[in-house]
């Protein structure tokens, strides 16, 4: 995907949100963050420009997604607040079609299931363990990948295992039928999902990612 400069990133708070930040930055982008409590953010930079709001809020994506060229979310669910993956990327698509953006990168765990998996037993006992334990965090997040599968825009959906919170980067596997490893780094999810904004190697799929 050609001629991106500015992307706006919701989960820019978090800590897989940090890394993607500096990896945004490092690569030259310019970053739109939506932060519920900017004055916990840290990061300093010129090329920085931080909103504050709540992804809940159609109004708040609005104002973050204007005069960017992608958007990449990478937003987990809190323990006792509503449900936000499905009414994030809700507001994401309607501001995205308000502003002409086709773009859209998202992160979620290998629990999501798509018509296109061939998971292992190992994989399977994962989103099933998922299943039972989070059933309204696992309905919420299988809606979201029907509301992409719905859109016409360039979605990718990034589907990841167990996040090590580590600067090591390793040598990861792609693969859109299962996950075949157990852990990847927050590094190594940062410079994929940089790089796949820019490659675009997987519009409209749901790639696991993991360390080889």
């Amino acid at each position: 995907m050609k001629n991106i400069s500015k992307v706006a990133v919701l989960g820019g708070g978090g800590r897989t949100g940090k890394y993607l930040v500096k990896q945004l930055l490092k690569n030259g982008f310019s970053v739109k963050l939506l932060l519920r409590n900017p004055d916990n953010f840290t990061i300093q930079n010129s090329k920085i420009e931080i909103i504050k709001g709540d992804a809940l809020s159609e109004e708040s994506v609005s104002l973050l997604l204007g005069d960017c060229q992608a958007v990449i979310n990478t937003i987990g669910q809190r323990m006792g607040e509503p449900m936000v993956a499905s009414r994030a990327t809700k507001n994401v698509l309607n501001a995205m079609d308000a502003y002409g953006i086709q773009r859209y990168l998202l992160l979620a765990g290998l629990n999501i299931d798509t018509p296109f998996d061939k998971k292992s037993p190992k994989t399977i006992m994962a989103t099933d363990w998922m299943k039972t334990n989070f059933p309204e965090i696992q309905k919420d997040r299988q809606f979201t990948y029907d509301l992409l599968s719905s859109s016409k825009i360039d979605w990718t959906q990034v589907r990841v295992p167990l996040i090590v919170f580590s600067d090591e980067s390793n040598e990861i596997s792609v693969n859109l039928e299962d996950c075949l490893g157990d852990k990847i780094t927050e590094l190594d999810i940062s410079k994929f999902l940089v790089k796949e904004m820019v490659e675009s190697n997987y519009i409209r799929q749901s790639p696991f990612i993991s360390a080889i």
